[in-house]
């Protein structure tokens, strides 16, 4: 089986983000496919490789990105079976947000082909960086906005909670670019049940050029409504109130670290 498949991440920032690897991987492809919404890192791709082709072309207004994630799955696992070496390249990490690089992966292992990933820089490792959120301080909560209001999800206000792709939260057809008042009010309305109307938040869009500014806004959970968001916005919504303490666990563990000490001791007068 000569046909093989490797999925490569970009990073999020043109040019500063790929990896040694991802990059020799692509120089080294007979073919490579490329999912990128814009055009200049499309370009810069297109230096690296003479072969490369777009998966952007399979999007259109109107038309499930289900349908659009299966015409693509089908492209490269075409070339794979014709005894091609394969490099599937995304932006950011290639295994976040990103279901056709998981689905490829896993057809052409069952077809017998070899097929893996490489790691990238995805916006998560962005956003942690431009707006200095250490998740090991109070947790962190993240979900795709869509995800977290078709399902029930318990949230916890002392952590820090990131939802995704908040531009086109509330889509069941998968076939929007952008979702209306009518859905941020759902979800608004969702999110006050947790958070008070006046609590800042941050609407948060990693940096696709060197050029570009990273955009870190604060706004008030009330103003979302009249935001302007994109399908890149991510909304970041900081603790509003204190972790508390679990009394029962702690003094669980206290008896254990007594008896610990206790047994040390013991073992030192003997």
């Amino acid at each position: 089986m000569s046909g093989s498949l490797v999925c490569v991440g970009l990073g999020m920032t043109l040019g500063a983000h790929i990896t040694p690897i991802c990059r020799s991987h692509i120089e080294q492809a007979d073919v490579v496919f490329s999912l990128m919404s814009n055009g200049l890192v499309q370009l810069w791709l297109e230096e690296m490789h003479s072969d490369v082709r777009s998966l952007q072309e399979y999007y259109q207004e109107g038309k499930s990105r289900t349908i659009s994630y299966d015409q693509m799955v089908s492209a490269i696992i075409f070339e794979i079976k014709a005894g091609k070496k394969v490099v599937g390249a995304f932006y950011g990490h290639p295994g976040v947000f990103a279901g056709v690089p998981h689905k490829t992966i896993q057809i052409a292992q069952q077809l017998g082909f070899s097929a893996y990933m490489e790691a990238g820089i995805s916006a998560e490792d962005c956003l942690i960086a431009d707006l200095g959120i250490d998740p090991g301080k109070v947790g962190c909560q993240q979900y795709e906005a869509s995800q977290f209001m078709f399902y029930q999800r318990i949230i916890d206000p002392s952590a820090q909670l990131i939802l995704w792709q908040i531009g086109v939260a509330g889509d069941k057809s998968l076939g929007k670019f952008a979702t209306g008042v009518a859905y941020r009010q759902v979800l608004l309305d969702l999110l006050t049940t947790t958070y008070p109307l006046n609590h800042q938040v941050i609407l948060y869009e990693a940096k696709v050029l060197p050029i570009d500014t990273v955009r870190k806004e604060t706004i008030l959970l009330s103003e979302l409504i009249d935001a302007k968001l994109s399908m890149h916005t991510t909304l970041v919504i900081p603790p509003c109130q204190a972790m508390q303490k679990n009394t029962a666990i702690l003094n669980k563990l206290a008896v254990i670290a007594q008896q610990e000490k206790d047994e040390y001791a013991q073992l030192e007068n003997t």
